[in-house]
């Protein structure tokens, strides 16, 4: 099979799923499809629709991006294994979130079963760090090389042996902490796997986060938080025009909403578990992305900052600038925690 035909035999995908999922939940609330479908078609549809995702497409309860039609070859963002599933959405906790939201506006009890099917394979796959990588190994030889919590601790001869980094880059750790979090409310927090592997993965992000208030994209625990000081951002004397080539995962950022994400989950978590360091977090987190704000000519805010909060390199085509997404992103979460906290 050529590349291009399997693009386009890839027909099974999570991201059409949640669309259109989205669209029979709506027929059961009467907001759209008026005169197309009762709600009982559509009840039935998205019977039918979750059960052959749970049966033929999910791996061991977790999701990828794309299943080809003979469900023979599977996708991430990468290419997996038949033994893998993919935690950045539209995958694993977007399908949960799905099934989640598709329980709280019908009550039937196998959307709930299906929910909480997907909450179990992301808590095997949450990392001794805290968080979540991709992809997430259900093999049980293949999961020896990655420190998942459920696997049993890991002990100073093998932690260096062990992938154990988490990562916040595409909204991978907070939207599994979001979807299980949002899980834990709904089943009153009764599910005690379910509930402690919430408050180890928040208090992992209090824990990581620097004392500017940022967050890295990556982390393992062995960070120092202190290694990023409250400073206000300035331009540097000059900027380097050739790609040096370094680390960038420990830089803090706000590359693809990283800390937005972050902020809005502290939010949540902090309405939801009553715990006053969830909205502290978040509001440090505010006064990182004041300092953050560059000075003018050009006030606005660069993707990555190194320890002297000047803008730097990430990858190669992330160079030291101004980035116009994601000062659009900051913005609207000054807003929002303006409108939550009155500051």
């Amino acid at each position: 099979m050529t590349e291009g035909t399997l693009q386009r035999r890839l027909v099974y995908g999570t991201g059409r799923a949640v669309s259109f999922c989205g669209i029979m939940m709506s027929c059961l609330v009467g907001t759209t499809c008026a005169g197309e479908f009762t709600s009982a078609e559509a009840s039935a549809a998205l019977r039918r629709a979750v059960e052959f995702f749970r049966t033929e497409v999910a791996v061991s309860g977790g999701y990828g991006y794309r299943v080809s039609e003979d469900l023979s070859k599977r996708e991430g963002e990468n290419q997996t294994t038949p033994t893998q599933f993919w935690v950045e959405p539209p995958a694993t906790p977007a399908v949960g979130s799905l099934y989640l939201e598709a329980y709280q506006l019908n009550g039937e009890p196998y959307l709930l079963d299906a929910a909480i099917e997907t909450a179990d394979a992301l808590i095997r796959g949450q990392l001794q760090s805290g968080g979540w990588q991709n992809p997430t190994e259900t093999d049980p030889v293949a999961r020896r090389s990655h420190a998942y919590r459920v696997d049993g601790p890991i002990d100073e001869t093998t932690s260096k042996k062990k992938r154990n980094r988490s990562t916040l880059d595409d909204n991978k750790t907070q939207s599994c902490l979001t979807f299980l979090m949002r899980l834990d409310a709904e089943t009153q927090f009764q599910n005690a796997s379910l509930h402690e592997a919430v408050r180890y993965g928040l208090d992992a992000l209090v824990d990581v986060q620097y004392a500017n208030g940022a967050w890295p994209q990556q982390f393992d625990g062995t960070s120092d938080v202190t290694s990023f000081p409250t400073k206000q951002a300035t331009y540097p004397p000059s900027w380097s025009r050739e790609f040096p080539g370094l680390r960038y995962d420990h830089l803090p950022t706000f590359n693809d909403n990283t800390i937005a994400d972050v902020v809005m989950l502290m939010l949540e978590a902090a309405d939801t578990y009553g715990d006053t360091r969830y909205r502290a977090s978040a509001e440090k987190a505010g006064s990182f992305i004041l300092a953050a704000q560059m000075p003018e000519p050009q006030p606005a805010w660069a993707q990555q900052y190194d320890s002297d909060m000047h803008p730097t390199w990430a990858r190669k085509f992330e160079p030291p600038a101004i980035s116009g997404g994601e000062s659009q992103s900051v913005v609207k979460l000054l807003m929002e925690l303006y409108r939550r906290t009155g500051d």
